[in-house]
């Protein structure tokens, strides 16, 4: 049955840890999912969520641990002594380990580092940590099953024993030569079904082998794993020597955590932020853009400003100001989302630049007759037909500007290394905003013959 948190739950498991009632807690808490008791942790306080949680075994402390959110995480380990930490990296998978370590400050790394009993666990942290965290080697794990190709059978599913002990999930048997370096990989339906002294070099599948370099890029790794439909993917050096794995669950948190940087930057915030974060760090990364806004808002003013003796003459042009800038802005933000979400995939199936600006030129022209037939209409009523072709005439152009302005910069901002996902926040916004003024009076004046 699904758990649900409520309040009345919590008040009660709160009066429990009040009163050390171990035996309610063993029976009521422990034995949930560790997503549910993750969840309940992160409504308690430090000293609540200790209690519970050294009453775990080492396997649930493990899983508890990493579906802790961030900033809870944070606050229960800075609540622990470094031995307490070493103790609780030990129990963790050796990427999981390295990014809690990678968290912490230098001095304090080499504290938990030294605390640690199982130096070949130390070892794979501190290897892992040499990596960017956002590279195939800072996302993979040391832990994985590999099997030599001049193994027979029988010593191999010795050694795979050996070895699935420090291995949550088996997903990939890899193969390597004597000198480490993948060659392929292992069926274990294969291997079982083998005779003892068949050897895996009669056994494996050599033949396109999707595996990672270390210097990958995290995104370039969810993309491979995407394209193929991997759960998990090897990761080799330079040498092309096997040093670790990356499984899908880690995948998906860089895809999880690239989506709400690309929704953060294309709503104004320029760095990944949470709501638990000071009101300091949050303004720092909201204010930026802001003042961009703000610098194009008075832009916008200013175009007003010039044509002021128009709007006195023909007041009715006011009347359509909202609806252009309105426009201009959806138009823009919904072609640069479309090829924002093509950058995003590795995709180039659209075609040249040309192509792109074509297409939607194209459907900008369609859309631009439909919408401007109707505000020909509209405006025909609340004044008359000359102001009917000015508006209508005006969003026309400014919907066809907006597409292709929507279009082009994220591809130049992606030719230069920018994420293009800022296209698709306040800079097109506001950049249409100006130009569909200018378009708006610079059409009144003419048809208006002012």
């Amino acid at each position: 049955m699904r758990f649900e948190l409520t309040r009345e739950f919590l008040e009660l498991l709160r009066a429990k840890i009040a009163e050390s009632d171990l035996l309610w807690i063993k029976d009521n808490i422990l034995e949930l999912h560790f997503a549910d008791i993750a969840e309940i942790l992160d409504k308690l306080t430090s000293d609540e969520a200790k209690y519970i949680y050294f009453e775990m075994d080492e396997e649930l402390q493990a899983d508890v641990l990493m579906e802790l959110e961030e900033d809870v995480r944070d606050r229960f380990l800075a609540s622990l002594s470094t031995k307490e930490i070493a103790d609780q990296l030990e129990n963790l998978d050796s990427d999981d380990a390295a990014d809690i370590l990678g968290e912490l400050s230098d001095e304090k790394i080499q504290e938990v580092i030294s605390q640690m009993e199982d130096d070949e666990a130390a070892e794979d942290i501190v290897d892992l940590l040499n990596y960017d965290e956002d590279t195939a080697g800072g996302l993979m794990q040391k832990e994985f099953i590999q099997a030599r190709v001049d193994w027979p059978v029988n010593r191999c599913l010795v050694e795979l024993r050996r070895q699935a002990e420090d291995v949550e999930k088996v997903y990939t048997i890899y193969v390597v030569d004597k000198l480490n370096k993948l060659v392929g990989v292992l069926s274990l339906k294969r291997l079982l079904f083998a005779s003892p002294k068949t050897i895996i070099s009669d056994l494996y599948q050599g033949k396109n082998i999707i595996s990672v370099k270390t210097s990958d890029s995290s995104e370039d790794v969810a993309k491979v794993m995407e394209k193929y439909d991997l759960v998990s993917v090897p990761v080799v050096d330079l040498q092309n020597k096997l040093v670790g794995r990356i499984t899908l669950d880690d995948v998906v948190d860089v895809i999880k955590e690239e989506a709400d940087k690309d929704f953060q930057l294309a709503s104004g915030i320029s760095e990944r932020i949470e709501s638990t974060f000071s009101v300091w760090r949050i303004t720092k990364a909201r204010i930026p853009w802001l003042f961009i806004a703000m610098l194009g808002g008075t832009l916008g003013a200013q175009v007003i400003a010039q044509f002021q003796g128009g709007i006195t003459k023909v007041p009715a042009l006011a009347f359509f100001i909202p609806l252009i800038t309105a426009m201009g802005g959806n138009v823009g933000v919904q072609s640069s989302a479309i090829v924002v979400q093509s950058l995003a995939k590795g995709s180039d199936q659209f075609g040249s630049i040309l192509q792109k600006l074509g297409k939607e030129a194209l459907v900008a022209l369609v859309n631009g007759i439909l919408l401007s037939a109707i505000i020909y209409g509209i405006a025909f009523y609340f004044e008359n037909g000359t102001l009917g072709l000015v508006v209508s005439i005006s969003l026309f152009t400014v919907i066809i500007f907006a597409a292709l302005f929507g279009t082009l910069i994220p591809l130049v901002l992606n030719h230069y290394k920018i994420d293009p996902a800022l296209a698709t926040g306040p800079f097109v916004t506001t950049l249409n905003d100006i130009v569909g003024l200018f378009i708006y009076f610079t059409v009144g004046m003419l048809l208006y013959k002012m």
